[in-house]
């Protein structure tokens, strides 16, 4: 007679192995615990072991495995409690108002030798793998209540999202995310938390990751950005006396003659800005156009892929241009515009939908790859493709970072005081804001 088996284990019914496992384990853990009951009569009986050399080894040898098993869960435990005490810290810090600084630890270092762009494929290949229709809400609604997302906005019923990758990407019922249509402000393109906002004014456009450490906007968007940089010592009206800002003759040098814009010390123009989004994994994970523009130019860096997260902003270097990454750049009305959307561990995967034969994370012959970034001109006469204001950019298949760098209208006072007419943030360091939020707003003088 075959066995039954319960409804719940009904799909490993017919794999004989799966049977032949489960009985074998059986017998093993029974034999484990007979094992350690004999043992401990004989340790009883000979005085806690004092005097019998040959049931001291027979005592030392049956425990020797239950003994590595405590000892690396003491150790397990031991670190989550550290590191629990650390967040404490850290959060008890935050709320006296005290900025965490840079500092590298040997974790970070470890990362480095660690093969993470394989494991993030892996990973990909796993949540590519079908869920039976019955047991995708069960799943889908652990994962919801693990890292806090919304299912009530999914556009589908979650029997139909197939697989986890499928409902990482899922899109969003009609008029969950409002776009803000005033004409004089710039939105959100994802969901997520701001991290760092402001003007580019330093010295080779740097942007500060954490307190102690800034990286470089052009190292950011790569070697040929159009990114629109003075030649220190020069002053801003002759490089704008190249061509009318309205024609954008700038983007035209820069896209014909890209070397031309390579310069050693250069500083940003005034009116750059920039601002650090961060998903979480429970976020909304697609990526929005913050307004009309054209984008010209998309280059793809296949970097590594360490984790973003507040802990690996502070404890690894260069960590936005270390990581794989996809930039889009073009034109706005108010100038220049880039969207770089940063990849991270077990999230390799970064898609346009204006491009759909883009892929990221690709096997590599080299472990240390040092060849430029993957390139590609949208329209070399300089308009490019067209993105309006709300729609639908791209997708990450879990949480990661978008980096915004873009012109905005600003005064050109010369004592450097504001005007009524400069674009001023309207979000806060640590807010969470929606895709079409505003994020800043400027008014006509």
């Amino acid at each position: 007679m075959k066995p039954r088996f319960p409804q719940n284990v009904f799909l490993f019914g017919r794999y004989s192995y799966v049977r032949r496992f489960h009985q074998s384990s059986r017998r093993n853990l029974s034999s484990f615990i007979n094992n350690i009951r004999s043992n401990r009569r004989t340790f009883s009986s000979t005085g806690g072991g004092s005097g019998g050399g040959g049931t001291g080894d027979s005592n030392g040898n049956a425990f020797l495995l239950p003994g590595a098993t405590v000892a690396t869960i003491l150790m397990l435990g031991a670190l989550h409690g550290r590191r629990l005490y650390e967040d404490k810290k850290i959060e008890e810090k935050r709320e006296r108002g005290i900025e965490l600084e840079f500092h590298q630890d040997v974790k970070a270092s470890f990362l480095g030798i660690l093969p993470l762009r394989s494991i993030s494929r892996a990973w990909g290949s796993l949540t590519s793998v079908e869920i039976p229709v019955w047991m995708r809400p069960f799943v889908y609604k652990a994962w919801s209540r693990a890292f806090h997302s919304n299912l009530e906005e999914a556009a589908l019923p979650l029997e139909e999202y197939a697989s986890l990758r499928d409902f990482f990407v899922r899109s969003l019922k009609e008029g969950c995310r409002p776009i803000d249509t005033d004409p004089r402000c710039l939105v959100s393109p994802v969901d997520g938390t701001v991290l760092r906002f402001g003007e580019l004014k330093e010295s080779r456009g740097m942007i500060e990751q954490v307190k102690g450490h800034s990286y470089s906007v052009p190292a950011l968007l790569g070697t040929n950005s159009l990114l629109p940089m003075v030649p220190q010592g020069k002053d801003e009206s002759e490089e704008e006396a190249v061509g009318d800002k309205g024609d954008k003759s700038w983007l035209r040098v820069s896209l014909a003659s890209p070397k031309l814009r390579e310069s050693i010390s250069a500083s940003p123009m005034k009116g750059l800005y920039y601002c650090v989004i961060y998903l979480k994994p429970g976020d909304y994970h697609r990526i929005h156009s913050p307004a009309d523009w054209n984008a010209l130019v998309r280059r793809h860096f296949a970097g590594r892929l360490f984790p973003v997260n507040e802990r690996a902003t502070r404890t690894i270097k260069n960590l936005y241009v270390e990581n794989e990454r996809v930039v889009l750049e073009g034109v706005w009305k108010q100038g220049f515009m880039a969207l770089a959307a940063v990849g991270a561990t077990n999230i390799g995967s970064i898609q346009l939908f204006i491009e759909p034969e883009l892929r990221t994370n690709k096997p590599k012959k080299k472990l240390f790859p040092t060849e430029p970034p993957e390139e590609r001109v949208y329209d070399p006469q300089g308009h490019g493709v067209k993105l309006e204001k709300g729609k639908e950019v791209g997708v990450f298949n879990m949480g990661s970072t978008v980096v915004l760098v873009f012109q905005a209208p600003t005064a050109n006072s010369p004592d450097g005081s504001s005007s009524s007419s400069d674009y001023r943030f309207c979000v806060k360091q640590g807010d969470r804001v929606r895709v079409g939020q505003a994020l800043g707003r400027w008014k006509e003088e």
